[in-house]
């Protein structure tokens, strides 16, 4: 892949994936992006859990494990953090994203959940365990038993294969009752393949340059 370090109009970096001329994140913001969808519209949901089972689908840069990590040590619950990622960053890349500089923080954590191996546990702290998964969601075994989904693959209009009614379907099935998955897109056409496979769906403000999101329940 041609990765080309980026920044975002909040100052944080994004990867700018040549191939697809796609942003790994918002280029209105990549920290306010993944703040307002995966914490603010997501994890806030859970907070009050003992344990909370979290799954992203696009691990990329690191950056919505370690914002979860840091809003896990304000509020206390367990988490049990599966990332699944096809194509990990090299060291070269995620050494040079600015993340804990703009968050203003320690960058031992950062650095310790991208050195974590793959497909092992890595306990970050005693109340995050992080599972980072080399697979591919279309054919490989996903945990299961999950209570909020960060779904974060590009866009719809650029990997179409992750957004179909069979990638939502393992969605749904892998979702606790009451689970929830967010995501940063409010096409329509993904809402009806959501509601197709058993979702009640939702469009909810957007972050930063986006007017609406869609935010997803297993009932």
């Amino acid at each position: 892949m041609s990765l080309k370090l980026t920044l975002t109009k909040d100052g944080s970096h994004t990867l700018l994936l040549e191939e697809l001329n796609e942003t790994y994140h918002s280029t209105h913001g990549a920290i306010q992006e993944a703040y307002h969808v995966f914490i603010k519209s997501g994890l806030a949901l859970k907070q009050s859990k003992n344990q909370i089972s979290i799954l992203e689908v696009g691990f990329g840069t690191g950056l919505n494990t370690y914002i979860t990590y840091l809003e896990s040590q304000k509020s206390g619950p367990m988490i049990s953090y599966y990332g699944l990622e096809k194509y990990p960053l090299g060291e070269s890349i995620w050494k040079n994203l600015n993340y804990t500089g703009k968050l203003e923080t320690n960058e031992e954590v950062f650095s310790k959940i991208h050195e974590a191996k793959w497909n092992a546990p890595c306990q970050l702290t005693p109340n995050f365990q992080l599972h980072k998964l080399q697979c591919d969601i279309e054919t490989d075994t996903i945990p299961d038993q999950i209570d909020l989904i960060y779904f974060d693959a590009f866009g719809p209009n650029k990997q179409p294969k992750m957004w179909t009614e069979k990638i939502f379907k393992s969605m749904y099935n892998v979702l606790n009752i009451n689970g929830v998955l967010v995501t940063y897109s409010s096409k329509g056409d993904v809402r009806r393949t959501m509601q197709s496979v058993g979702f009640e769906v939702e469009k909810i403000p957007g972050p930063p340059g986006k007017r609406e999101m869609l935010r997803a329940w297993k009932m």
